[in-house]
């Protein structure tokens, strides 16, 4: 994998909450992590949507420019239909960008974004323990579950599904940002030594 495709990977989740986090700071005054959709941040006809709109395509712009370089590193098929499933989740996360709140695509990219970005995860981890990477077989599947059951707990316990929704991307980073330090930086560290 090059170097400017790992530092995609280490990039794309930050500027995509980088964007998030400002569209809120932008609006404040009206929207709630308990009553609204981070979509509301990006809807049709709000000043400034496009801080987050941008920032969720450019993402995924990153995001598959380092999964198409992670193909390259995967081990089984399992582990590559996970990156591909991945890499379809990308695609629905730029089209939440593309599609904001307020048109008729964005239910459908956005719930499938969160769908096929935790399959994707669980696809590849399991991929990963079927080679032989049983620690991240695991916590693959524990962030998966808890992910599941928190977001669920929230759609049933707020009136908006923000925080649901922050569960489900922060699991998936969690995981994204674990898998990277475990099966790059901390191989190559050991490599040097």
């Amino acid at each position: 994998m090059r170097k400017s495709q790992r530092l995609a990977g280490l990039c794309a989740p930050l500027i995509g909450l980088g964007g998030i986090f400002i569209a809120i700071i932008i609006n404040r005054s009206w929207w709630s992590l308990t009553d609204n959709a981070i979509s509301d941040l990006g809807k049709v006809g709000l000043p400034y949507n496009w801080v987050m709109n941008l920032a969720l395509i450019a993402t995924a712009i990153l995001g598959t420019y380092y999964t198409i370089g992670l193909f390259g590193e995967l081990g089984n098929v399992v582990e590559k239909v996970g990156a591909g499933v991945f890499i379809v989740a990308l695609l629905f996360l730029a089209g939440i960008g593309l599609f904001p709140e307020g048109t008729d695509p964005h239910y459908y990219v956005s719930w499938g974004f969160f769908i096929t970005g935790s399959m994707g995860l669980l696809i590849t981890g399991l991929g990963l323990w079927l080679g032989g990477r049983w620690d991240i077989g695991i916590f693959t599947v524990a962030v998966f579950v808890v992910a599941w059951i928190l977001a669920r707990w929230a759609l049933r316990n707020f009136e908006g599904v923000a925080i649901a929704e922050f569960i489900g991307i922060f699991g998936i980073i969690l995981w994204h940002y674990t898998v990277l330090w475990a099966e790059f930086y901390k191989t190559e560290k050991q490599s040097k030594n």
